[in-house]
């Protein structure tokens, strides 16, 4: 059997009852979290704009664009969902994909399951579905392109055959609409938006659009190649979809919002400052030692949240001062704050060959592998303090986060658009999913 034929029989197949109890705690987890960063992201220019034009270009009832009291089509609320759900970077992150498989799975699934009136039981095994097909294609994406591919260029094939799952194609039409979508995937190449962030960034809507655009074109007799997923050379990475479950120790939750390449060196900083009870006022110098891609995150000052989540500095400062770094201190309106400023003219980043050998390491999924870094902070009067190599606990199996600690991070996340009493039932609800008859239960109390 090659990966392909794997893949389908595994997303034609699979039901809720027979995902594994951990695969299942693990998906409400997930849509937890990629609930929480959906909510919180819709208060970015991206989520504006680009409700402003699903509801033109795919205009519809189908399906609800979240807080922003409107509807389209379900490509159409996938697509401004997926980009509210990476709007502020606190989406989850995965193993081998060296990306965010969540805001698009679930923007995906959510908007498909509304259409159509599915179970939160089914919309679940579809997510599961999604972020299986993420790990192992993103992971033959990365091997078979040069150029480093941002989210929604493997994230197309993912939301192809989360959408197949949820529309009941058959396994023909399902292996047509992976194909279709590989083969329309974006081009997404990360690093040049690293170097010039802008709202492009992850390729997220992109995702969305093309998975689901492909299973709606297979279902009509659209005919696709095969897709990646069956090259013969990474057989052993495919085939054991649907008995051995990778997202069970392969997803990571982010505490902070921006880019995970930050998280050592911002652990790193604030540890040494509550170890040593630093003053801010009298650091004269913080020197990052890092990899070569938390370099290229530079330490200029940002005009644009985006440029803010894509930035090693201005996170870092905002951590020191703030004690947290979520949309208070990455969105438009923070960006003059003059003491996160004067902290941040005080950052400079280098890379380090132990710093790049741990990374990839890392990002091949080598347990000796760390994304971490080293941090060096010298005070006015001339004494300094170094760390150790800190990672930013963006790991697999990722440690210390738990059902109570994702609530925390979702009530944190979402009382900033939601009052109290709706966040509290957005909880209960997504944490008995399973049990809803129909998504649009969820949906409703997020119009």
């Amino acid at each position: 059997m090659d990966g392909n034929t794997a893949v389908v029989n595994f997303s034609t197949g699979i039901t809720w009852a027979a995902l594994p109890p951990d695969v299942q705690r693990m998906i409400r987890m997930a849509a937890l979290d990629a609930l929480g960063a959906t909510l919180v992201g819709t208060l970015t220019p991206i989520s504006r704009i680009t409700a402003d034009y699903a509801t033109v270009t795919w205009p519809g009832t189908e399906a609800t664009i979240l807080l922003h009291g409107r509807k389209a089509s379900a490509i159409g609320a996938a697509f401004t969902n997926g980009y509210a759900a990476n709007g502020v970077d606190i989406d989850d992150c995965a193993l081998y994909t060296k990306g965010h498989p969540g805001a698009q799975i679930f923007p995906a699934a959510l908007a498909l399951a509304e259409a159509q009136g599915q179970s939160g039981a089914e919309m679940l095994t579809a997510m599961v579905v999604g972020y299986e097909v993420a790990h192992r294609a993103a992971r033959i994406w990365h091997a078979t392109h040069d150029v480093y591919q941002a989210c929604g260029s493997w994230g197309s094939v993912a939301c192809a055959a989360l959408a197949s799952h949820l529309m009941g194609l058959s396994p023909q039409q399902t292996q047509h609409a992976l194909g279709i979508a590989d083969y329309h995937a974006p081009n997404l190449p990360m690093m040049r938006d690293i170097d010039h962030p802008t709202m492009v960034k992850h390729g997220i809507g992109w995702g969305t659009m093309t998975g689901i655009t492909a299973a709606q074109l297979s279902a009509r007799g659209f005919t696709g190649i095969p897709s990646l997923l069956g090259l013969a050379e990474y057989r052993d990475w495919v085939v054991g979809i649907g008995t051995e479950y990778v997202m069970a120790d392969g997803l990571a939750w982010k505490g902070y919002a921006c880019c995970a390449w930050d998280h050592a060196a911002m652990r790193a900083a604030a540890q040494l400052v509550e170890q040593h009870n630093i003053n801010l006022a009298t650091i004269q110098q913080i020197t990052v030692e890092a990899p070569h891609v938390t370099l290229r995150l530079g330490t200029d000052l940002p005009s644009t949240t985006e440029e803010a989540q894509f930035n090693l500095a201005w996170p870092l400062a905002a951590l020191l001062v703030d004690g947290e770094v979520g949309p208070a201190q990455i969105l438009e309106d923070r960006l003059v704050d003059p003491e996160i400023i004067t902290v941040v003219q005080k950052i400079e980043v280098v890379e380090t060959d132990e710093m790049n050998a741990l990374y990839r390491r890392a990002e091949k999924g080598d347990a000796s592998g760390k994304y971490a870094a080293k941090v060096r902070i010298t005070l006015g009067d001339g004494s300094t303090y170094q760390s150790d190599a800190v990672e930013g606990n963006i790991n697999f199996p990722q440690q210390g986060w738990d059902e109570a600690r994702l609530e925390e991070k979702f009530r944190w996340l979402s009382n900033q658009v939601l009052d109290e009493s709706r966040t509290s039932a957005l909880v209960d609800m997504v944490w008995q999913l399973d049990q809803l008859a129909d998504v649009r239960e969820l949906t409703r109390l997020l119009a």
